[in-house]
């Protein structure tokens, strides 16, 4: 077997059998999940030194299918292959008391192969298609429990503004498989001049939705909703993280105007979404802006032009966000609830979650020696060296500061208060799947060394003291100002806005998405009045032809009833015919062939015979007239 399928079909087949046997959903979905992990570690061990590995499939015609696995494929293949490893550890012990198991492990073994077909896609025709399935499988997870309306909106919400956005990935890919005459993806990358410009800012808009980039970002703290496996392998690893690798392995295409717009949303979003996570009270919404505000980091440095400083925060990233959302969980089952007011002092009654939480947050708020620390110092060296250091700076430096304040926020909540907690079942699987992500949380910053050798990218930038003096403040003083400072003063003014997601009015949900789903509504009631009058129209023929039916049978009874009428009297006919004139005819016959017979015997040919006979009929005849004489 190829070894580049090695990461994607365990899950997939897992998925299979889970649909078909519908039962040991757990298990088979563990085991594709681990197979995928032993499969990408012996990918990256493979190409570590440089060389990919390629697998070409059927498909269009001189459009063949690629798996491509260069070293980075291969490192964000491990990457999605560990987070969904230990998500689906802690979804045994989380959803051990819910039904539709086997329908969960089924679509999340199918969200992490597809993922990792997406991050191994080497062509454009067979990355849609994973794009497109991870779509659907979101919102499938998303709407998980769909007999609550709030699953079901929030599900639909994310199809909607996703779906929107990914038409600018369709139309990218007409252009760029037009431009280069070929699918294969880097190939399509060495286009330049205005294909490359004008394909960039398509490619944007699709990584803003999947990637919730303002002003696409609201989708994300509905999606929520779902179970907190489903979050925390959608925010870190799968969904979310697809917009921005999108961009990180589109990198050699962008020109410097569409580096401008990436820096750009990027800032906005980072500030923006950080602004809405400080003034967030629900626990998990926080996390989930904070995602958007994360990946808007990332960005940043995709339009300072390193992409390596946006990949490297997003491997630190799905390590951290995928442990905080885990432990988030955890406290949800303890309380009944991810609401401030509810978690309180949560973390007393749960030490082990609330360490693994603690850890994760001063990662993510870029403590040393935690990898959050180096990654985020990467992001900002690289825009200290960018040409546009003036504006991106700011931005990268104010979203690390409430990175700080968000976190100091909710770990303070988490502690202080009662320590009550109720029994949390499935605890021991949820630790597991909990500290197997604190493990690269902590640690991973370790390795970026040795990742920057792998990618053979080690000294594309240096961080410099500067770029880690500003971001160890900037993550200190929002540590600071979140535990010390409650949300409303810090916001001031901006704090009752930021408490309702920043909207601009009725917000995008209400200039287009609620116009959009009125227009979905009116389509669905017209087609349901077609359906309708298809319907009566057919009911009518129905009961014509059974009118028709109904008097085809009352004819058909009426000849049935002449034809035996005229059988019996032909019957009748016939037994009067065979006994009656026929044997009058027969007896006559008889009688005159006797006759016959015997008047035969008086012809014997003697003449005095006849003579007598003569004399006979003479006198006979004479006696007669006589008698009639005498009569008259």
């Amino acid at each position: 077997m190829n070894p580049v399928l090695l990461p994607v079909l365990p899950p997939l087949l897992a998925a299979l059998a889970v649909l078909l046997l519908r039962r040991g959903g757990p298990v088979l979905a563990l085991t594709g999940a681990t197979l995928s992990l032993a499969g990408s570690l012996s990918l990256l061990a493979r190409v570590a030194g440089g060389q990919p590995e390629t697998l070409l499939l059927h498909g269009l015609p001189d459009m063949p299918l690629r798996l491509v696995a260069a070293p980075m494929d291969a490192l964000l293949s491990v990457a999605v292959a560990t987070v969904g490893t230990f998500v689906l550890i802690y979804a045994v012990g989380y959803m051990k008391r819910e039904s539709g198991l086997s329908r969960f492990f089924a679509v999340m073994s199918l969200f992490l192969g597809t993922m990792q077909a997406l991050v191994l896609a080497g062509d454009w025709i067979l990355l849609l298609a994973a794009w497109e399935l991870i779509g659907l499988c979101s919102y499938l997870l998303i709407g998980f429990w769909f007999q609550r309306p709030d699953a079901a909106n929030a599900a639909g919400r994310a199809f909607l503004y996703t779906r929107s956005a990914d038409l600018g990935l369709y139309v990218a890919v007409f252009i760029l498989i037009g431009s280069a005459g070929t699918s294969e993806i880097a190939v399509s990358l060495e286009a330049g001049g205005s294909t490359s410009t004008i394909a960039g800012l398509l490619l944007l808009l699709a990584a803003m939705g999947k990637s919730a980039q303002v002003p696409l970002q609201d989708w994300l703290m509905g999606a929520m909703a779902g179970p907190t496996p489903v979050s925390a392998l959608l925010h870190s690893a799968t969904l979310v993280a697809a917009g921005a690798i999108l961009l990180i392995r589109s990198a050699p295409l962008l020109t410097p105007e569409v580096l401008v717009a990436v820096g750009l949303v990027g800032g906005v979003t980072t500030v923006a979404t950080g602004i809405i996570a400080l003034a967030e009270r629900d626990l998990k919404r926080l996390l989930a802006a904070s995602t958007a505000s994360q990946y808007g980091l990332m960005l940043i440095a995709v339009g300072a032009g390193v992409p390596l400083a946006a990949l490297l925060h997003l491997i630190a990233h799905a390590a951290i966000k995928s442990t905080l959302f885990l432990a988030a969980g955890d406290f949800q089952h303890a309380r009944g609830g991810t609401g401030f007011d509810q978690l309180e002092g949560v973390g007393r009654a749960r030490p082990w979650a609330f360490a693994g939480f603690a850890l994760a947050s001063m990662a993510l708020a870029g403590i040393p020696p935690l990898s959050g620390f180096f990654s985020k110092d990467a992001v900002i060296a690289a825009v200290l060296s960018a040409p546009g250091a003036f504006w991106l700076a700011p931005l990268a430096l104010a979203g690390t500061l409430l990175t700080g304040g968000y976190m100091a926020r909710a770990l303070r909540l988490l502690w202080q208060g009662s320590g009550e907690s109720r029994p949390v079942a499935g605890s021991a699987w949820m630790g597991v799947g909990i500290w197997g992500l604190v493990v690269p949380s902590a640690a991973l910053g370790l390795a970026f060394g040795p990742v920057e050798a792998i990618l053979d990218l080690a000294g594309h930038e240096a961080e410099g003291t500067g770029a880690v003096l500003l971001g160890l403040l900037a993550a200190v003083g929002g540590l600071t100002l979140g535990w010390l400072v409650p949300a409303h003063r810090l916001l001031g003014p901006v704090h009752q806005w930021a408490e309702s997601g920043l909207t601009v009015g009725a917000g995008l949900t209400g200039y287009m998405g609620k116009p959009a789903m009125a227009v979905a509504r009116g389509c669905d009631r017209l087609e349901h009045g077609l359906y309708m009058a298809v319907l009566r129209v057919g009911r009518g023929g129905l009961t014509i032809a059974r009118g028709g039916e109904r008097l085809e049978q009352r004819l058909y009874s009426v000849v049935l009833g002449a034809g035996r009428a005229s059988m019996a009297v032909a019957d009748l006919v016939r037994v009067g015919d065979e006994r009656r004139i026929d044997g009058l005819i027969f007896a006559l016959v008889a009688g005159v062939r006797t006759l016959g017979a015997r008047a035969r015997t008086l012809q014997s040919g003697l003449i005095h015979h006849s003579l007598a006979i003569s004399a006979i009929v003479t006198a006979v005849a004479l006696f007669i007239l006589f008698s009639v004489s005498l009569s008259s």
